[in-house]
């Protein structure tokens, strides 16, 4: 097992959720349902894997946990994208995030590769 509050990886999931909820605040009330919802539920799913895969007493359900949070980096990636494709924002308030979400999904591969 790992301890989830001590991988770089979980850190910087909740950093980039911060970033995604600031972001949020941006968005029009008329989105609370539909993009707001959405983004919100990709952003917190990414630590929230990380952590409850950490939890789990074998390196395989714990990469698994990381498939997860990786996939929900991709689908916010592709939301925040529309996002700014239907100028609900600023390609230029999406940019930064976007980057950091790279890194992450690159750092998240290389960590899973080292369980096995």
């Amino acid at each position: 097992m790992h301890n989830f509050r001590q991988l770089q990886i979980w850190k910087e999931g909740m950093e980039v959720t911060k970033q995604v909820y600031l972001l949020l605040a941006k968005f029009p009330s008329s989105e609370k349902f539909g993009l707001i919802s959405q983004i919100s539920r990709c952003a917190v799913s990414v630590p929230s894997n990380i952590a409850e895969g950490s939890s789990r007493p074998s390196s395989k359900e714990f990469a698994h946990f990381l498939s997860i949070a990786l996939g929900s980096l991709f689908e916010l990636e592709t939301q925040l994208l529309l996002s700014a494709e239907l100028s609900i924002v600023s390609f230029d308030d999406v940019e930064l995030i976007i980057a950091n979400l790279i890194q992450l999904q690159k750092k998240i591969s290389v960590f899973r590769k080292t369980l096995f």
